[in-house]
Formats: C-alpha cells, structure tokens, sequence
C-alpha cells in the first residue's frame, strides 16, 4: 500500500491555518484526491473538533494530537505522536491519498521536519504587520508554499502590500508564494494549483 502525501500547515496563531484546511478539504474532494486531517496543539482538540462539525469532511478522517509539551517540538523535533497518526489513519482508510497536517500555532522560527511532512505551507497575515518578510523567519524562507492571508485587512491596518510583495520575492526568490483572502476565497484557486503542482499531486487530481 502506498503511503498518503503528508502536508503541513504551519504559521503563527490566528494566521488561518484551519480556515485553509476549511477552504482545501472540498477543493480535494472535487479533485478526487482521498485526504484526512491531524491537527496538534498543546492540551486541546478544538480545531479537530471545528474541522469535524464543519460537514466537509468524515468527522473520522480528523485526528487530534494533543502534544502536552511545546506543539512546535511535535512537527519539528519529535513527529512520533504525528506519524503514529498518519499511520492509524492509512490502516482506517486504505487508499488514502493525502494527510493535511496542522501544527499549533507558532512563531516565525517553527519548521515541520522533513521525516513528517512531503511538503510544507506556510500561512502569516497582513494584519500582522506588513515588516514579517522582512524579519525572514526560518519558517517563512523555508516553507514550499508561503501564504499571505487577509489581503482584504491591509487597508484597514496600514500594511502595504506593494511592498510585502517586493519583500517575499527578496526573501524567497524563485520560491512560490500567494496573496490570499480566506475569507473571500481570493487567491484560492492559485494556491490550490500550486500546492496540486509542488505537492506532485497531478497524477492523482481528476480533471475539472
């Protein structure tokens, strides 16, 4: 039995890490693609229990790994706990495709180890300030996928995202990159292409 694509989902709290697991899960689904959830944070299951009650997934398909210690350590240090949960997963559903992989929320340091995950997502927000790509975060400079969420608030709090923009392509270059509104949808399908495409999801996405 082939082994499910493992991908993470990194970024600081309130960045939209479950918000982009809400908008991927029917986008896989459309494309055919068979997926599950683990979801880590420190002594709770809350974003477990939101994907689950949110109708868009087989509430079964959505393990929680409640770390105990620093969440960080779990997709970095130690991925025991995480690919004990992957495993249970494969043996519950066989032929099961993709596992999407969301760590707590961490800082600009935190990055999944390359024992966990295939690929790795990266999500900050305008609303954090518009000078995170300048800080060059280990996460941000070496996630495959940096997302830029909530384009739609940088008016709002005085971020200028001509300038983030010219920032990622200084921090990240030639390395992909997408401004999105998760809220909206804007940006989706872009990073949806991207993700299918770097992930070396192709062969298994069904035609639109």
């Amino acid at each position: 039995m082939a082994e499910a694509i493992r991908i993470g989902i990194g970024g600081p709290v309130g960045s939209g890490k479950t918000r982009l697991l809400e908008r991927l899960l029917p986008m896989f689904a459309a494309a055919g693609i068979d997926t599950a959830v683990i979801t880590n944070d420190l002594m709770t299951d809350e974003d477990a229990q939101r994907v689950r009650r949110s109708g868009l997934i087989d509430p079964d398909r959505v393990l929680a790994v409640e770390t105990g210690a620093c969440p960080h350590t779990a997709i970095r240090e130690d991925p025991s706990a995480n690919l004990t949960a992957v495993a249970r997963l494969e043996g519950a559903f066989p032929g099961l495709q993709v596992v999407l992989i969301e760590s707590g929320g961490d800082n600009l340091a935190a990055t999944f180890t390359s024992d966990l995950v295939d690929y790795w997502i990266f999500v900050i927000d305008t609303a954090a300030g518009d000078d995170i790509p300048r800080k060059k975060g280990i996460g941000m400079l070496q996630a495959d996928l940096l997302v830029i969420n909530k384009i739609d608030l940088a008016p709002l709090v005085g971020a200028d995202l001509g300038r983030m923009r010219s920032d990622v392509e200084i921090a990240r270059p030639g390395r992909a990159s997408v401004f999105t509104d998760l809220g909206s949808g804007s940006g989706l399908d872009e990073l949806f292409g991207l993700i299918v495409h770097g992930a070396m999801l192709d062969d298994m996405a069904s035609a639109p």
